[in-house]
């Protein structure tokens, strides 16, 4: 496995490879021959259009086969850019390229130098070298989005008003002198087009198709991959909208109306039908979630946008919380387009990490709304999936994550965290502090840090270090994101650390916020 820096390069194997980026990140792809100019609107792979001859996207994977590329392609491009449009990419967890051969085998790592005001980063080019491939590292920043890598690649480019996407995931190293990361906004999944990110071109040279299918913002649900930040990473984050709807939603604000009732129950046994034969148990309606979901439903038909968050700037999770529901596992499906319970399941049934969600374990109960945009004739569905909050499940999540924890450690050669009652204390009162005053930091808004709150909670260890995480779904999910990232892989895997206290909260603008405290 090689560690490359930028300008570096190596061999790639025969076969199809992968490049995958942890994190709130949205990947890109160009197709170019010697020119470096693409031929035409295939040759440009984004979350509108995911596949292309040789090259397809799915998450945060990039798949790219140089034997199936088009005729004359030489080179192929990788472009990393924020989940949240316009985000500067110095405000992210550190981006972290993966190259895996056929078989799943590591062959380079790639950690450009933290960009700074950079919204779009060149990473890593594919290009032919006589008979074989071989991958250069890059790292050339662009501060004017895809949308100015896509001039420079021979592409015109239209822009179109922004639009909120949904808030998503990630993950920060606390003191231990690993440094902290910042939070993100935006979730696995797909996305509306938005300022910097290149739509439907002018005439003069190729451009990106518009999309016509039905859009949607569809999260992977607990066993799907979810982009992990430096700092945090909770349970049920949303995804992006993968399409936009036939005919478009107008600009300005649209009348909406509720639609012919959902029928709910035809709902529930369509989804309950798919669980059972994926051998998952059935869900159960939830009268507090299918308010939430109508109010949710109904502020996107008014603004003819699919979004995870309200007009006001409350998340859909808020929501769910303010209306009596306190959540441990939770997911949603954000939908445009279809016209009855029947389409709506069977486009929720139709993409990988959709599925996982109508299909998942973590989910007991579920709440369905749709609402009509009366100028539009546009339907929009809300589902939300959850798990009640248990003190049983809060302990069973807290144990899995001390169990993966020391699986990495045992891997390491260390010896595994004790569980400390006393630092559990400290990280659930951390994670609970992040929602209710709705920060994301090892700082508390009074100036509280890692070490005063583990004394407060009577912990007598002299080293303290923590991680904190928003946007995963699941343990296993925020582990692996923490163990992707440097400075909480370091946090996790230091020698001198002996115990480890578990904290989980569900709610604020990401949905869930994770704390690991550790002591020494």
């Amino acid at each position: 496995m090689n560690e490359l820096v930028a300008g570096g390069n190596v061999p790639l194997p025969d076969g199809a490879v992968t490049l995958r980026v942890p994190g709130p990140f949205d990947l890109s792809v160009i197709v170019t021959d010697d020119s470096g100019k693409v031929a035409g609107d295939g040759d440009f792979v984004f979350y509108n259009q995911p596949a292309t001859p040789g090259a397809r996207l799915q998450g945060d994977t990039v798949t790219v086969d140089g034997r199936r590329l088009r005729a004359g392609a030489s080179r192929v491009t990788v472009a990393v850019s924020a989940a949240e449009p316009g985000t500067p990419l110095g405000r992210l967890p550190t981006i972290a390229l993966q190259v895996q051969g056929p078989g799943g085998r590591l062959v380079a790592r790639f950690t450009p130098p933290r960009p700074d005001r950079e919204t779009v980063l060149l990473l890593a080019e594919i290009y032919r070298r006589g008979q074989g491939w071989k991958l250069r590292a890059l790292g050339q920043g662009y501060a004017d989005g895809l949308a100015g890598v896509a001039r420079d690649f021979g592409m015109d480019v239209a822009e179109e008003e922004a639009v909120a996407p949904p808030r998503g995931a990630g993950t920060g190293a606390g003191p231990s002198g690993d440094g902290s990361g910042r939070p993100r906004a935006a979730a696995p999944g797909g996305s509306v087009p938005s300022p910097g990110r290149p739509r439907a071109g002018a005439s003069g040279g190729p451009s990106l198709p518009s999309p016509t299918r039905p859009r949607a913002t569809t999260p992977g649900g607990p066993s799907a991959s979810s982009p992990a930040r430096p700092q945090g990473t909770p349970p049920g984050s949303p995804s992006r909208p993968s399409a936009t709807a036939p005919g478009g939603a107008p600009s300005g604000r649209a009348a909406q109306v509720p639609s012919a009732p959902a029928s709910p129950d035809g709902f529930l046994a369509l989804v309950n039908a798919a669980r059972a034969a994926a051998g998952a148990p059935p869900v159960t309606l939830d009268a507090r979630l299918t308010a939430a979901a109508r109010a949710h439903a109904a502020g996107m038909a008014a603004r003819s946008t699919l979004s995870s968050e309200h007009a006001d700037g409350t998340s859909l999770y808020q929501r769910v919380v303010a209306g009596g529901y306190a959540y441990l596992a939770i997911g949603e499906h954000l939908v445009s387009g279809p016209r009855s319970p029947a389409d709506f399941v069977e486009y929720c049934l139709s993409g990988e990490q959709s599925r996982r969600t109508v299909h998942s374990r973590a989910y007991t109960q579920v709440g369905v709304a749709d609402v009509t945009d009366a100028r539009s004739g546009d339907v929009y569905w809300t589902a939300l999936w959850a798990s009640p909050f248990s003190p049983q499940g809060l302990a069973e999540w807290g144990s899995a994550v001390l169990r993966l924890t020391n699986a990495e450690r045992s891997a390491a050669g260390l010896r595994p965290l004790s569980p400390d009652p006393l630092l559990t204390v400290a990280a659930q009162g951390h994670s609970a502090d992040m929602v209710a005053r709705a920060f994301y930091s090892h700082t508390s808004p009074d100036g509280g840090e890692p070490w005063d709150r583990a004394s407060a909670a009577g912990s007598r260890h002299r080293a303290i270090g923590e991680n904190i995480a928003c946007g995963q779904r699941t343990p296993a999910e925020v582990v692996d994101g923490w163990m992707n990232s440097p400075g909480h892989r370091a946090n996790i895997l230091k020698p001198s650390f002996t115990h480890l206290g578990v904290g989980f909260a569900g709610g604020g603008s990401t949905g869930t916020y994770w704390t690991q405290l550790f002591g020494g």
